[in-house]
């Protein structure tokens, strides 16, 4: 076998595995701890695989030491709309429980960082109500309040920056790619931010996001 004959048999073998990585691209987030192998692929076919998708107007977003990629339309970084190509990667507008909640959570990891200890910021059902309650009138119904925030953690959890321990409903991990979407920026201005929660009260937590 030639040199070139070599090079065309292993062309549809380069494209099957550029296909195994950017089809779960397409559909979430990749994570190292979860996917191994898939994460192990994308680190090789890196370059390949930002061609590939900056074709359909998307940008590979990968942070190595954390551990996850994913994909965002180029759109994004375009805040003046100047970019007039179609928009693949739909965007979310979420409830202000949901906005509230990620702050808060975000805000957590970030103490939990500039600490010694574990990588994984674990919290319980518990805590977070107790982070979102000084958002609340004192008289709020525990019982339902309760149900609220289980309810927020859900869409946060269907977001992918949350996720539930197997086996330990009431617990959560606080997923490290909430970084890539809340950064340091936005923390520095965290202060004057809860300020203007909490001139308003949290309300209706049980609504669909908008």
């Amino acid at each position: 076998m030639n040199h070139t004959e070599s090079e065309n048999s292993a062309a549809p073998f380069h494209g099957q595995e550029l296909a195994s990585i950017v089809v779960p691209l397409l559909k979430g987030v990749i994570y190292q701890e979860d996917s191994p192998a898939l994460w192990g692929s994308l680190l090789n076919l890196m370059a390949a695989v930002r061609d590939y998708v900056a074709v359909l107007g998307l940008e590979l977003i990968l942070d190595e030491s954390e551990g996850y990629a994913f994909l965002r339309s180029n759109s994004e970084g375009d805040p003046e709309g100047t970019n007039s190509a179609p928009r693949l990667m739909a965007r979310r507008q979420l409830s202000y429980p949901v906005s509230l909640l990620l702050a808060l959570l975000r805000k957590k990891l970030a103490e939990f960082d500039a600490g010694a200890g574990d990588t994984r910021l674990i919290l319980s059902r518990d805590e977070v109500v107790e982070l979102i309650r000084i958002f609340l009138p004192p008289a709020s119904n525990e019982v339902k309040l309760i149900d609220q925030v289980d309810a927020t953690l859900n869409k946060i959890a269907d977001l992918g920056f949350i996720r539930r321990l197997r086996g330990e409903r009431q617990m959560i991990e606080v997923r490290r790619i909430i970084k890539a979407f809340i950064d340091a920026q936005w923390l520095a201005d965290f202060d004057k931010r809860l300020d203007e929660y909490l001139q308003r009260p949290v309300k209706g937590m049980e609504k669909d996001d908008e």
